[in-house]
């Protein structure tokens, strides 16, 4: 399902219990997609691992401390 960005803004409960049915929707600005509300419930078919954003860091060796990782990222370029 497509929703425009503006139907978001003025009909945000319907759309979110659209999403709640559907499992996900694709919002749209001026024509083109631009973001994808996905439901935190899975589908009824479908396990949460199923989905591509679940694990998808998880081989990534610069990340395997991440308190470190994000310590470095956050830290400002013109205090090194």
């Amino acid at each position: 399902m497509v929703v425009t960005a503006k139907e978001l803004r003025l009909n945000t409960s319907q759309v979110l219990k659209k999403v709640q049915q559907v499992g996900s929707i694709t919002i749209t600005f001026r024509g083109k997609p631009v973001a994808k509300l996905l439901s935190t419930s899975p589908a009824k078919n479908k396990k949460l691992t199923d989905y591509a954003a679940i694990g998808m860091w998880k081989d990534r060796e610069d990340m395997k401390d991440v308190d470190a990782w994000v310590r470095k990222v956050r830290k400002p370029r013109f205090f090194r």
